[in-house]
Protein backbone atom coordinates (compact mmCIF):
# COMPACT_ATOMS: atom_id res chain seq x y z
CA UNK A 1 0.00 0.00 0.00
CA UNK A 2 2.82 2.35 0.47
CA UNK A 3 4.60 1.60 -2.50
CA UNK A 4 1.61 2.24 -4.58
CA UNK A 5 0.92 6.04 -2.59
CA UNK A 6 4.60 6.74 -3.19
CA UNK A 7 4.16 5.96 -6.65
CA UNK A 8 1.11 8.27 -6.97
CA UNK A 9 2.72 10.80 -4.73
CA UNK A 10 6.44 10.72 -6.50
CA UNK A 11 5.25 12.19 -9.74
CA UNK A 12 3.83 14.70 -7.93
CA UNK A 13 6.30 15.97 -5.33
CA UNK A 14 8.56 16.49 -7.96
CA UNK A 15 6.93 18.69 -9.67
CA UNK A 16 5.98 20.50 -6.71
CA UNK A 17 10.01 20.93 -6.28
CA UNK A 18 10.53 21.86 -10.07
CA UNK A 19 7.05 24.63 -9.51
CA UNK A 20 9.18 25.81 -6.40
CA UNK A 21 12.47 25.78 -8.42
CA UNK A 22 11.83 27.76 -10.78
CA UNK A 23 10.07 30.16 -8.49
CA UNK A 24 13.44 30.61 -6.49
CA UNK A 25 15.19 31.50 -9.62
CA UNK A 26 12.63 34.03 -11.15
CA UNK A 27 13.22 36.06 -7.26
CA UNK A 28 16.59 35.62 -7.51
CA UNK A 29 16.56 37.33 -10.79
CA UNK A 30 13.91 39.74 -10.03
CA UNK A 31 16.15 40.74 -6.90
CA UNK A 32 19.61 41.12 -8.82
CA UNK A 33 17.52 43.38 -11.23
CA UNK A 34 16.10 45.34 -8.70
CA UNK A 35 19.44 45.81 -6.95
CA UNK A 36 21.12 46.61 -10.76
CA UNK A 37 17.89 49.26 -11.30
CA UNK A 38 18.36 50.96 -7.90
CA UNK A 39 21.83 52.12 -9.40
CA UNK A 40 20.69 53.51 -12.66
CA UNK A 41 19.64 57.43 -12.07
CA UNK A 42 17.75 57.37 -15.36
CA UNK A 43 15.74 54.47 -15.21
CA UNK A 44 14.47 56.02 -11.22
CA UNK A 45 13.16 59.24 -12.62
CA UNK A 46 11.58 57.43 -15.92
CA UNK A 47 10.22 54.71 -13.35
CA UNK A 48 9.19 56.83 -10.28
CA UNK A 49 8.91 61.06 -11.17
CA UNK A 50 8.07 61.08 -14.88
CA UNK A 51 4.26 59.26 -14.06
CA UNK A 52 3.70 61.55 -11.91
CA UNK A 53 5.02 64.47 -13.02
CA UNK A 54 3.07 64.11 -16.20
CA UNK A 55 -0.01 63.80 -15.02
CA UNK A 56 0.25 66.75 -13.22
CA UNK A 57 1.49 69.16 -16.11
CA UNK A 58 -1.38 67.68 -17.99
CA UNK A 59 -3.75 68.72 -15.71
CA UNK A 60 -4.71 72.62 -16.50
CA UNK A 61 -4.72 71.23 -20.49
CA UNK A 62 -7.78 68.32 -19.11
CA UNK A 63 -9.68 71.41 -17.03
CA UNK A 64 -10.50 73.43 -20.40
CA UNK A 65 -11.77 70.87 -22.01
CA UNK A 66 -15.96 70.23 -22.42
CA UNK A 67 -16.49 67.18 -20.28
CA UNK A 68 -19.85 67.20 -19.19
CA UNK A 69 -21.21 65.86 -22.52
CA UNK A 70 -19.55 62.99 -22.53
CA UNK A 71 -20.38 62.14 -18.98
CA UNK A 72 -16.23 62.66 -17.74
CA UNK A 73 -14.75 64.41 -15.52
CA UNK A 74 -11.20 65.79 -14.90
CA UNK A 75 -10.77 63.17 -12.41
CA UNK A 76 -11.56 60.33 -13.97
CA UNK A 77 -9.19 61.39 -17.24
CA UNK A 78 -6.65 62.41 -14.84
CA UNK A 79 -6.64 59.13 -12.79
CA UNK A 80 -6.91 56.65 -15.47
CA UNK A 81 -4.26 58.78 -17.17
CA UNK A 82 -1.75 58.40 -14.69
CA UNK A 83 -1.98 54.37 -14.67
CA UNK A 84 -1.37 55.06 -18.43
CA UNK A 85 1.64 57.03 -17.32
CA UNK A 86 2.97 54.10 -15.41
CA UNK A 87 2.25 51.21 -17.84
CA UNK A 88 4.20 53.17 -20.57
CA UNK A 89 7.39 54.34 -18.17
CA UNK A 90 7.58 52.42 -15.46
CA UNK A 91 7.45 48.86 -17.79
CA UNK A 92 7.18 49.23 -21.34
CA UNK A 93 10.31 51.99 -21.62
CA UNK A 94 12.29 50.52 -18.67
CA UNK A 95 11.71 46.60 -19.79
CA UNK A 96 12.55 47.60 -23.50
CA UNK A 97 15.79 49.05 -22.38
CA UNK A 98 16.17 46.13 -19.52
CA UNK A 99 16.01 43.86 -22.26
CA UNK A 100 18.51 45.12 -24.35
CA UNK A 101 21.37 46.06 -22.24
CA UNK A 102 21.28 42.26 -20.56
CA UNK A 103 21.13 40.64 -23.85
CA UNK A 104 24.48 43.46 -25.08
CA UNK A 105 26.20 42.79 -22.16
CA UNK A 106 25.82 38.79 -22.98
CA UNK A 107 24.02 38.13 -19.53
CA UNK A 108 20.81 36.73 -21.59
CA UNK A 109 23.28 34.48 -22.77
CA UNK A 110 24.73 33.23 -19.46
CA UNK A 111 21.92 33.05 -17.79
CA UNK A 112 20.46 30.58 -20.65
CA UNK A 113 23.64 28.14 -19.98
CA UNK A 114 22.29 27.45 -16.31
CA UNK A 115 19.08 25.90 -15.01
CA UNK A 116 17.12 29.03 -16.03
CA UNK A 117 14.14 28.49 -18.59
CA UNK A 118 13.51 31.04 -21.44
CA UNK A 119 10.17 32.29 -20.32
CA UNK A 120 11.61 32.40 -16.53
CA UNK A 121 14.38 34.60 -17.69
CA UNK A 122 11.98 37.06 -19.48
CA UNK A 123 9.56 36.80 -16.21
CA UNK A 124 12.26 37.25 -13.82
CA UNK A 125 13.55 40.43 -15.07
CA UNK A 126 10.32 41.69 -15.61
CA UNK A 127 9.27 41.24 -11.50
CA UNK A 128 10.52 44.06 -10.33
CA UNK A 129 9.32 46.67 -13.33
CA UNK A 130 5.87 45.05 -12.62
CA UNK A 131 5.54 45.10 -8.89
CA UNK A 132 6.81 48.60 -8.95
CA UNK A 133 4.46 49.58 -11.68
CA UNK A 134 1.34 48.25 -9.40
CA UNK A 135 2.57 49.75 -6.25
CA UNK A 136 3.15 52.82 -7.75
CA UNK A 137 -0.65 52.62 -9.80
CA UNK A 138 -2.06 52.26 -6.27
CA UNK A 139 -0.60 55.36 -4.80
CA UNK A 140 -1.38 57.51 -7.70
CA UNK A 141 -4.99 55.90 -7.67
CA UNK A 142 -5.66 56.56 -3.83
CA UNK A 143 -3.76 60.36 -4.39
CA UNK A 144 -5.83 61.32 -7.43
CA UNK A 145 -8.83 60.38 -5.58
CA UNK A 146 -8.45 62.02 -2.81
CA UNK A 147 -6.98 65.27 -4.40
CA UNK A 148 -9.71 65.54 -6.74
CA UNK A 149 -12.60 64.01 -5.41
CA UNK A 150 -13.13 60.89 -7.34
CA UNK A 151 -15.34 57.84 -5.93
CA UNK A 152 -14.88 54.75 -4.81
CA UNK A 153 -15.18 52.94 -7.68
CA UNK A 154 -18.20 50.65 -8.04
CA UNK A 155 -16.48 48.36 -9.81
CA UNK A 156 -13.25 48.14 -9.07
CA UNK A 157 -12.45 45.17 -10.41
CA UNK A 158 -12.93 45.76 -13.52
CA UNK A 159 -10.09 48.46 -13.39
CA UNK A 160 -7.76 46.16 -11.92
CA UNK A 161 -8.38 43.65 -14.36
CA UNK A 162 -7.64 46.16 -17.16
CA UNK A 163 -4.43 47.20 -14.94
CA UNK A 164 -3.12 43.13 -14.13
CA UNK A 165 -4.14 42.51 -18.13
CA UNK A 166 -2.16 45.96 -19.21
CA UNK A 167 0.98 44.92 -17.09
CA UNK A 168 0.86 41.66 -19.02
CA UNK A 169 0.52 43.59 -22.19
CA UNK A 170 3.18 46.19 -21.94
CA UNK A 171 5.80 43.38 -20.82
CA UNK A 172 5.19 41.62 -24.21
CA UNK A 173 5.44 44.23 -26.19
CA UNK A 174 8.56 45.60 -24.51
CA UNK A 175 9.94 42.24 -24.99
CA UNK A 176 8.85 42.53 -28.63
CA UNK A 177 10.35 45.82 -28.75
CA UNK A 178 13.65 44.29 -27.52
CA UNK A 179 13.52 41.76 -30.34
CA UNK A 180 13.36 44.39 -33.02
CA UNK A 181 16.00 46.32 -31.67
CA UNK A 182 19.74 46.10 -32.14
CA UNK A 183 21.54 48.18 -29.82
CA UNK A 184 21.24 50.00 -26.51
CA UNK A 185 21.04 53.17 -28.31
CA UNK A 186 18.52 52.77 -30.45
CA UNK A 187 16.34 51.28 -27.55
CA UNK A 188 15.40 55.13 -26.46
CA UNK A 189 14.71 55.58 -29.79
CA UNK A 190 12.32 52.22 -30.66
CA UNK A 191 9.97 52.74 -27.51
CA UNK A 192 9.18 56.72 -28.87
CA UNK A 193 6.79 55.49 -31.67
CA UNK A 194 4.57 53.41 -29.51
CA UNK A 195 4.89 55.58 -26.15
CA UNK A 196 3.81 58.50 -28.80
CA UNK A 197 0.66 56.98 -29.70
CA UNK A 198 -0.48 55.92 -27.12
CA UNK A 199 -0.12 59.52 -25.42
CA UNK A 200 -1.93 61.20 -27.79
CA UNK A 201 -4.57 58.22 -29.03
CA UNK A 202 -5.73 56.01 -26.25
CA UNK A 203 -7.46 58.40 -24.11
CA UNK A 204 -5.48 58.99 -21.97
CA UNK A 205 -4.68 63.05 -22.46
CA UNK A 206 -7.90 63.44 -25.02
CA UNK A 207 -10.70 60.52 -24.67
CA UNK A 208 -12.22 59.19 -27.61
CA UNK A 209 -14.97 60.46 -26.62
CA UNK A 210 -14.42 64.21 -28.12
CA UNK A 211 -12.72 63.01 -31.02
CA UNK A 212 -14.11 62.45 -34.54
CA UNK A 213 -15.71 59.05 -35.35
CA UNK A 214 -12.76 57.59 -37.88
CA UNK A 215 -10.42 59.18 -35.52
CA UNK A 216 -11.81 57.47 -32.19
CA UNK A 217 -12.33 53.94 -34.31
CA UNK A 218 -8.73 53.70 -35.25
CA UNK A 219 -7.62 54.71 -31.97
CA UNK A 220 -9.44 51.89 -30.30
CA UNK A 221 -7.23 49.66 -32.25
CA UNK A 222 -4.47 51.12 -30.57
CA UNK A 223 -3.02 48.65 -27.59
CA UNK A 224 -2.83 50.75 -24.74
CA UNK A 225 -6.52 51.59 -25.65
CA UNK A 226 -8.67 48.83 -24.12
CA UNK A 227 -6.51 48.76 -20.86
CA UNK A 228 -7.26 52.92 -20.44
CA UNK A 229 -10.50 52.11 -21.46
CA UNK A 230 -11.13 49.37 -19.08
CA UNK A 231 -10.06 51.59 -16.17
CA UNK A 232 -11.90 54.35 -16.85
CA UNK A 233 -15.20 52.13 -17.13
CA UNK A 234 -14.47 50.85 -13.70
CA UNK A 235 -14.58 54.23 -11.79
CA UNK A 236 -17.48 55.42 -14.48
CA UNK A 237 -19.34 52.05 -14.25
CA UNK A 238 -20.69 52.92 -17.60
CA UNK A 239 -19.00 49.73 -19.86
CA UNK A 240 -21.49 47.17 -21.54
CA UNK A 241 -20.47 44.10 -21.48
CA UNK A 242 -20.49 44.18 -25.14
CA UNK A 243 -17.47 47.13 -24.68
CA UNK A 244 -15.59 44.80 -22.50
CA UNK A 245 -15.69 41.86 -24.21
CA UNK A 246 -14.28 44.35 -27.19
CA UNK A 247 -11.35 45.51 -25.57
CA UNK A 248 -10.36 42.43 -23.82
CA UNK A 249 -10.33 41.32 -27.36
CA UNK A 250 -7.95 44.02 -28.44
CA UNK A 251 -5.63 43.39 -25.88
CA UNK A 252 -5.41 39.82 -26.29
CA UNK A 253 -4.86 40.16 -30.02
CA UNK A 254 -2.18 42.52 -29.79
CA UNK A 255 -0.70 40.26 -26.53
CA UNK A 256 -0.42 37.53 -28.86
CA UNK A 257 1.04 39.27 -31.67
CA UNK A 258 3.47 40.62 -29.11
CA UNK A 259 4.60 36.91 -27.91
CA UNK A 260 4.67 36.23 -31.51
CA UNK A 261 7.19 38.09 -32.28
CA UNK A 262 9.34 37.66 -29.54
CA UNK A 263 9.39 33.90 -30.11
CA UNK A 264 10.33 34.23 -33.88
CA UNK A 265 12.77 37.19 -33.93
CA UNK A 266 14.05 37.38 -29.70
CA UNK A 267 17.81 37.43 -29.63
CA UNK A 268 19.79 35.85 -26.64
CA UNK A 269 23.10 37.84 -27.68
CA UNK A 270 24.27 40.94 -29.44
CA UNK A 271 22.72 41.45 -32.92
CA UNK A 272 26.06 41.74 -34.65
Amino acid sequence: MSTTLDAVRGPARAKERALTSAADRMKALARAELTLLGRNKSALFTTFVLPTMLTCSMRPAVRDMDLEHAGLTVGTILLPGALGYVLLFAVYSTLSAVYVVRREELVLKRLRTGELRDLEILAGAALPMVLIGLGQSLLLAVGCSALMDVPVPGTVWLAAVGLLLGMGLMGALAAATAALTKSAEAAQVAVLPLMMLSIFGSGMVVPLDVLPDRLASVCELLPLTPVIGLIRDGWTGGAGAGEVLRELLVMVVWTLIAVLVVRKRFRWEPRR
